[in-house]
């Protein structure tokens, strides 16, 4: 059975987007490449909403992705990528498919099978997986970057999570990983 974890990054005070939905706050440096490329060679199916795909599949295909960061670029290009969207159903980027059925039942398949699933981003889908108890695991990326405003992780979450914090690392630049399984 397969598990689905959720990757993002997050500001220290919270948000995972600024005002303007961008996420260019937060740090790409030397480790955390490396730690992204490495990431991005496992084998795992990528879930993604419609505007966090839109943002990637703007990037990640292009010469400059490949230029700058190759070997995070391969790894996403490669990935099986599923796009849950009831507004789009096309998409250039090599191996998408898109979904528009019911979210949660989708992912319970999903989960059926033997390649595991991260999230990247997609906070309205993180937000809906969390309340309906489908996630294995949470990596945060915090950066030492206070936002003030933006939106904020879990906005909308119906009921209280706790979490057991399972690993961590400290990157030169000052970046957290934090990674975390619900407590059940």
């Amino acid at each position: 059975m397969a598990t689905l974890s959720a990757f993002l990054f997050i500001s220290i005070d919270g948000y995972y987007k600024d005002i303007d939905n961008g996420i260019n706050w937060h740090r790409h440096g030397g480790e955390e490449s490396d730690f992204a490329a490495n990431s991005s060679q496992q084998e795992h199916i990528l879930l993604f909403g419609r505007i966090t795909y839109q943002m990637m599949a703007a990037f990640w295909p292009t010469a400059m992705a490949k230029e700058q960061m190759p070997g995070v670029a391969k790894g996403m290009n490669q990935s099986e990528k599923v796009v849950f969207s009831k507004t789009t159903n096309t998409s250039d980027w090599h191996n998408t498919r898109f979904l528009s059925a019911n979210l949660l039942e989708e992912v319970k398949k999903l989960k059926q099978g033997e390649t595991d699933i991260t999230i990247l981003g997609s906070g309205s889908l993180l937000t809906q997986l969390t309340d309906a108890g489908l996630i294995d695991s949470y990596q945060f990326m915090i950066d030492p970057v206070a936002l003030g405003k933006g939106t904020p992780i879990f906005a909308g979450l119906k009921e209280k999570i706790d979490l057991k914090l399972t690993a961590s690392r400290i990157f030169e630049s000052g970046i957290i990983l934090a990674t975390y399984k619900p407590i059940v």
